[in-house]
Formats: structure tokens, sequence, C-alpha cells
């Protein structure tokens, strides 16, 4: 018997991991992506102990571990440089044992597509959905080379998801979180760095190490939707942080306009009700689009791909396969989409009384219960997959 087929719409992070998955688990495989190449979107992300044993349940713990360039160790702080607490790797790792790492988009990428199949990554091809399938009938997927009947559909297709448009075209779509987020790689400053968050009133500078040249920058600021400075975006930075803790300044100045990527934060105010309809899946942001306070959206697509392909045996149904996948992805990526608004909330806030009073119950907090930052990430960062490993 020939192998079920799968098509994914969408090369991202999420697309791709579940593209493994699934050719781990059996299924024949294509990857439709509209982008000319497989670019990644920002210079860097942080893998959390929960995303780690994700891919490791594919095969690649061991490469991640030799790729990440930082290992947990931070300080979070107020725009003077005052600290407000401390992370330390050790403590990560005893309480979940792994350390928070930093890695190259571009190096994960590369991979995942090494072990893929010759031909699955298909770029240049703007997939759509046309028919979600059912218990008798295939999906179908357009392009414009031709159409593409599946067993079964993920829709990794992103935040705007056109394929979620479809299938719930009632749903009003992931709402403006109130914030906007600069995405910058710049030199490191200097061999005293230290990693840090910095929270202001309604700003956040963040700077983690990405490998031993360059530093891996997000600066968020609560804004209106859709703004652009007239004068560019590193004025822009100037304004905002240019009086911040050393070496803020510093970093700003050492980049060009053209490396300072710009974006609108949007989240899913109103959950979707499901993310599967007959033979499709939705996955990633183009189900439970987060706001980056707890670094998790590239996180939990990768926990998707990988709980998606444990329940979708080849030789099983994929409608009875992508019911338990909704049921095992839906309440916790909803409460992590829940907990990360909550977080935003609290680094939008701008009134210097509120400010000051949030900072101090920050420090207060560190200094008599140690470790109290981190059980924010309590139910998020100890997931195990639902099985070590998937596939050969």
């Amino acid at each position: 018997m020939s192998r079920p087929r799968a098509v994914v719409i969408g090369g991202g992070i999420g697309g791709l991991t579940t593209a493994l998955a699934l050719h781990r688990r059996g299924w024949h495989t294509v990857v439709l992506e509209r982008a000319s190449r497989l670019a990644p979107v920002g210079a860097a992300l942080t893998l959390a102990p929960n995303a780690q044993r994700a891919l490791a349940a594919l095969g690649l713990g061991e490469e991640i571990t030799k790729l990440a360039s930082w290992q947990g160790d931070g300080l979070m702080c107020d725009p003077a440089g005052r600290p407000l607490t401390r992370t330390h790797s050790e403590a990560v790792v005893a309480r979940f044992g792994a350390p928070l790492i930093v890695l190259r988009r571009s190096d994960l990428i590369d991979l995942i597509v090494d072990r893929l199949p010759e031909g699955t990554v298909r770029t240049g091809e703007a997939a759509f959905l046309t028919h979600a399938g059912s218990a008798r009938h295939r999906a179908h997927v357009g392009t414009p080379n031709g159409m593409h009947e599946a067993d079964l559909v993920v829709a990794a297709d992103g935040v705007r998801s056109p394929a979620r448009a479809i299938l719930f075209p009632d749903f009003p779509g992931p709402a403006f979180g109130g914030w906007t987020v600069w995405r910058i790689l710049a030199p490191t400053p200097g061999s005293g760095f230290v990693p840090h968050e910095s929270w202001g009133r309604g700003q956040v500078w963040g700077s983690l190490v990405r490998d031993a040249q360059s530093v891996f920058i997000y600066a968020c600021a609560a804004t209106g939707e859709g703004g652009r400075s007239a004068d560019g975006e590193k004025a822009e930075l100037r304004r905002r942080f240019g009086q911040w803790h050393d070496p803020v300044p510093t970093l700003i100045e050492s980049v060009q306009e053209h490396e300072i990527l710009r974006n609108d934060v949007y989240h899913m105010r109103v959950p979707l009700k499901a993310f599967n309809r007959g033979r499709t899946a939705l996955l990633g942001d183009a189900a439970h689009a987060m706001a980056p306070t707890l670094g998790q959206g590239a996180n939990m697509a990768i926990e998707d791909g990988v709980v998606l392909a444990h329940h979708a045996a080849p030789d099983g149904d994929p409608l009875a396969a992508l019911a338990r996948y909704d049921r095992d992805r839906r309440p916790r990526t909803n409460a992590v989409v829940r907990r990360a608004a909550r977080i935003l909330r609290l680094t939008s806030m701008r009134s210097p009384v509120t400010v000051a009073a949030r900072d101090g119950l920050m420090r207060a907090a560190s200094r008599s219960v140690p470790g109290l930052l981190l059980r924010g990430f309590d139910g998020i960062a100890d997931w195990r997959p639902p099985t070590a490993r998937i596939g050969v």
C-alpha cells in the first residue's frame, strides 16, 4: 500500500517540525511555502525545556544542545540598570530539567530540513486550502502550479492564516495587542556583557547572546497599530531607549537601519473553538497566536507538530487523530495565550506610580522567595511530549 499523503501549508518552524514528525511517523509529506526561500523571520529564538524535549523526540536533542549559545543566566532590571530579579541556568535546570537556550532560527531550520527527504519543501508555492476534507473525501490544497489532494492537511500559515478563514469564516481573528516589537541582531558590545531584560514604562528591552559575536535584541513598546517612524526605526529606538542603562545605547548605535525589523503584536483575545475541521488542522500562530512575553510562540508550534504526529498513525483515521490533537493542544495553548496576555498587561503599565509599585513588588518577591520568577513557567517549561521518540 502507498503511504498516506500530508500537505503542510507554511514553511516556518512549526510547519517544518510537523513535516519532520509526520515523515518519521510514516507519512509522505510535502511542505508548500509561498516565499521564494526559507528565510527565517527574526534572527534567533529562545527554546525552553518543553520545546527541547519535543525536538529530542525527533532525534534532534544532541544537535540542539551543541548549537546553544546561551544557557539561561541573566538579569531583569529597570531602565537605570537597577536589578529587579535574576535567573541562573542551574536553577532553571534544577526546576525544569534543561536550561533556556538561544539558537539561530536559520540553524534550527537547516537541522530540520536536512532530515527531510529531498523535494519535501517546495518554495515559491503560494498554497490555499480549497476543501478541508471529510470522512469520505480527501482534502484539497491549490497552488498556482496545480492541485494537491491530501489525506491530511496542516495549516501552519501564520497569524493571518488564510486557511483559518476558510475553516472558521465567522472567527474574528487575532486582535492587536497594543504592542510593537523591534527585533535586531547586533555585535556583542564587549567581554563583560550580561544578558538582560529591562522593564520600563510601557517599554521592554531584551538582549540575549546569540553567539560569540552577536546579540539578539527584542525591543517592545505600547503603541498604536500600524505605526512607523517618519525618520526611521533606529531614530525611534534612540528616542525610546537611548537614555537607558549600558549597553543599550551602544547596541542601538551599532546597527544599521535596514537591520531593524518592526512588527505589531497580535494575539488570540478570543480563542478558537476547535483547531481542526475535516482532515485539516491548524497549528502554531494560525491556531493560538500569543504575545511574545513568555517567549513561547515557536515553542508551542514545535510542541503542536510532535503531538499531532503522535496521534496521526499513518494507517489510522485522520479525523479521529485530529480530534485527539485538538483535545490535547487547545486547552494547553489557550492557557499559555492567557498567561502571556497577563504579562503583557504588566509590561504595558505607564503610570509612574503603578510602575514603581510593580518594580518594588518584583524586587521584594525576588528577595523573599528565591526562584519566584521561574514559577511563572510551571506548567509550561515542565511539559513532556506524549512519546519519548517518534519514528526511527
